[in-house]
């Protein structure tokens, strides 16, 4: 059995992830040999006041992203608990985290706890010139495996390195234009049409014809897919 999942994860490695799918794909294997629940591939940008996570892929629900938001998920992932490659992995308790230097408050610890994210390890993935970080989280404490959690980060960085073009937000396909991108990042925000139509300084109708557009464009069903598909590919 040992043998036939070692032969399993070395053709994994041997081959070169193509597509986004592939990588979701090896991603998903990644969580599931670790015993964790969730992942998720994050990127900080580090351009602004605060810094801010852009999401790479995860599995995460799209209303658990929304709720806990992407300036914790950039605290999360660049935690005094994240481990970078060769380190021991040490997890986030979410029940504990108010007392973890108090970078997480109660509120954000229950959040994450009732969100299914009782404990949450992230590791520091070397991307040729690039660092990305990775969360697996699961339900229950002490679910994840430690030692698969150290060779799995290896083989992220690995695998991944060979197809930074999947995960480098420079060559991310961004089919939308500058006004689309900017309807659809103040919708994720929360901003009404007409809330939206005052900043841009356009009318409610040019709002919702830009918005109708990002949609078609994701093939995406309603705003809220469309707004799921931007922040999964790192747009908004």
């Amino acid at each position: 059995m040992n043998k036939a999942v070692a032969s399993s994860e070395a053709d994994t490695l041997k081959g070169r992830l193509t597509s986004r799918g592939e990588l979701t794909g090896f991603l998903m294997n990644a969580a599931a040999n670790t015993g964790a629940d969730s992942y998720m591939l994050v990127a900080i940008s580090h351009g602004e006041a605060r810094n801010q996570a852009r999401i790479v892929a995860s599995n995460w629900k799209f209303d658990v992203i929304e709720l806990i938001g992407r300036q914790l998920i950039a605290t999360l992932a660049q935690g005094p608990w994240t481990a970078t490659p060769g380190m021991r992995p040490s997890a986030l308790i979410s029940a504990a985290a108010p007392g973890t230097g108090a970078l997480i408050n109660g509120e954000e610890a229950k959040l994450l706890t009732v969100l299914g994210h009782a404990e949450i390890y992230s590791l520091t993935l070397n991307v040729g010139s690039q660092r990305l970080f990775i969360l697996f989280s699961s339900e229950q404490p002490g679910q994840i495996d430690l030692a698969a959690l150290a060779r799995t980060q290896m083989e992220c960085c690995y695998a991944l390195s060979r197809a930074a073009h999947l995960v480098t937000g420079d060559t991310a396909q961004d089919p939308l234009s500058d006004r689309e991108r900017e309807c659809l990042f103040w919708v994720s925000e929360g901003k009404t049409t007409d809330e939206v139509a005052v900043i841009l300084g356009v009318s409610s109708n040019t709002v919702n014809s830009y918005i109708t557009h990002a949609i078609q464009k994701f093939s995406a069903s309603n705003r809220a897919m469309a707004i799921a598909t931007a922040i999964r590919s790192g747009i908004i």
